[in-house]
């Protein structure tokens, strides 16, 4: 397992749509390890494969509710409701942008086994579930705030 460099805005990985995976092979099952490495050693809650510059359609997120997901070519078959908050990104280090998200997500996928998997989620886990889908299709967070970007950084005083 091992750390990974995290794709920032301005690679042009973060703007292309992602190709399914057809079978678990072991790359694919070391990449999906250095996903929640890498994740985790940056504080993330989400991690998109072309995050680390990789162009598969694999997330994994941990909002700490007690689970870990592993999404394999997710697809959200279900969204209803409406939640408006602040998110940043591992690819925008230090921004933050206000931005209109479902409040509930149905989000269809395969896990590491290649099994098929339902997983459900509200708030958070919606949030990060329709976050981590958008890396995808090569849509930025940014491309959807309501009111630009702003830093999570203090202004310096003068």
């Amino acid at each position: 397992m091992a750390i990974r460099k995290i794709r920032v805005d301005g690679d042009d990985v973060l703007r292309k749509v992602c190709k399914p995976v057809d079978k678990m092979t072991g790359r694919i099952a070391t990449l999906i390890d250095d996903m929640y490495d890498t994740m985790y050693e940056a504080n993330g809650v989400g991690l998109a494969a072309p995050q680390v510059g990789i162009l598969k359609r694999i997330v994994v997120i941990d909002v700490c509710d007690g689970e870990a997901y592993t999404l394999i070519n997710p697809v959200i078959v279900e969204a209803d409701g409406e939640q408006v908050g602040d998110e940043g990104c591992l690819s925008l280090p230090g921004l933050i942008g206000t931005v209109k998200r479902p409040n509930h997500v149905v989000c269809k996928a395969l896990n590491e086994n290649m099994e098929e998997i339902t997983v459900e989620g509200e708030g958070l886990l919606a949030r990060a579930i329709c976050h981590e889908l958008d890396h995808l299709e090569g849509i930025l967070y940014k491309d959807k705030t309501e009111d630009g970007l702003y830093s999570t950084e203090a202004p310096e005083e003068a």
